[in-house]
């Protein structure tokens, strides 16, 4: 197989199991004590489940629905965002305790980030291939504000709300990232890697896709930390797509080292277990901080076990959804094969499928 076609199947496992992650950690979204996630699901996730009614952790009650953070949902000058200008008829869940951050979805089916991941694939086969900011800010919104929803989830993060709001303030669209106390969060990665694989697929200088990627992020994300953690995103990513003789292992440690400082091949034999690393020696949350080292130590713990490496991010619980995203791109790229079993079993795996192809055909 020569280097581009092994290129374009190794994105095509990469993508596949972003989606794949995604719908697997849904049900336990937010967990932040593992041992709820056994007490709810006997023997732990182990395939695609049902949002369960309750959710232990869940602090969705305190969240605004008028914009970014948490606060008072007095009328405080702000336009209700939640109901009135996404999420329309999911107003009603966000006051009640408990109440799962997914609720009402299906097994299989995928939370919003991997939705907007979606609306980016739809806007780059439209623009043959090439990313182009307006294209994404106009799928985006469409997405986030259509009636019925395009989507089937209850719960829309900090940045989706702050978005939304200063749109609704009356800010040009590409100036209506906001800045919260979560904004340099893993989620912030979930749309990067169509981007990637797109563009340098047909030639685009890393470099130039670096900077690409960093001014798409900052439209939702505007945050110099993260920034420079994406960057490092985008080259593993490069690195593991057109690699020709080192190990996907190999690659991934090196990163490691340049990113965070840690070398993952001299530290694995003083690590237990997955619970040391994700939860005690690095949070669960979504803080990047936190969630890129969790994110690169599985990747190079479960390089050549893809599923596994799913499931065990499923089961850490915390933020594993977009944490679970990134981990599959990672995973799908090294492996060059996604679980087969389990993409067939999402609700949109026939849709998801022709999207990607669509895409990378280009290509």
């Amino acid at each position: 197989m020569d280097t581009q076609s092994l290129a374009r199947k190794r994105a095509f496992a990469a993508l596949r199991s972003m989606f794949v992650a995604d719908a697997l950690a849904m049900p336990v979204h937010w967990y932040y004590n593992p041992m709820d996630i056994f007490r709810q699901f006997r023997g732990g996730i182990t395939g695609f489940e049902d949002a369960p009614d309750h959710h232990p952790s869940s602090i969705m009650s305190l969240h605004s629905t008028k914009q970014g953070g948490r606060g008072s949902r007095h009328n405080n000058g702000h336009a209700e965002i939640i109901g009135d200008v996404i999420l329309k008829g999911k107003r009603e869940f966000w006051d009640q305790a408990n109440v799962h951050y997914h609720h009402g979805m299906k097994a299989g089916e995928n939370t919003l980030n991997a939705h907007c991941a979606r609306a980016l694939i739809r806007s780059l086969i439209a623009n043959d291939g090439r990313y182009d900011q307006n294209r994404f800010l106009d799928d985006y919104i469409e997405l986030m504000t259509a009636d019925p929803a395009q989507h089937p989830d209850t719960y829309a993060e900090s940045y989706h709300r702050g978005f939304f709001a200063n749109l609704e303030a009356g800010k040009p669209a590409n100036l209506c990232g906001a800045v919260t106390h979560d904004t340099a969060s893993i989620g912030g990665l979930v749309t990067i890697a169509a981007i990637v694989f797109s563009e340098r697929l047909l030639g685009t200088s890393l470099s130039d896709v670096q900077s690409l990627c960093v001014a798409h992020l900052s439209l939702t994300h505007p945050d110099q930390h993260l920034a420079k953690v994406c960057k490092d995103y985008v080259a593993l990513l490069n690195e593991l797509l057109f690699r020709e003789d080192q190990s996907a292992a190999t690659i991934i440690s090196a990163w490691s080292k340049r990113s965070i400082g840690i070398q993952l091949s001299e530290i694995m034999e003083k690590i237990h277990s997955d619970n040391d690393v994700v939860g005690k020696l690095f949070s669960s949350a979504c803080y990047i901080s936190d969630s890129w080292p969790s994110v690169l130590y599985l990747a190079y713990k479960y390089v050549g076990s893809l599923e596994a490496g799913l499931l065990s991010n499923t089961n850490l619980g915390g933020d594993n959804v977009h944490r679970g995203a990134v981990l599959g791109v990672l995973l799908g790229l090294a492996e060059g094969e996604t679980s087969a079993n389990l993409f067939s079993q999402l609700a949109d795996s026939s849709v998801i499928d022709d999207e990607i192809s669509a895409l990378l055909l280009q290509a």
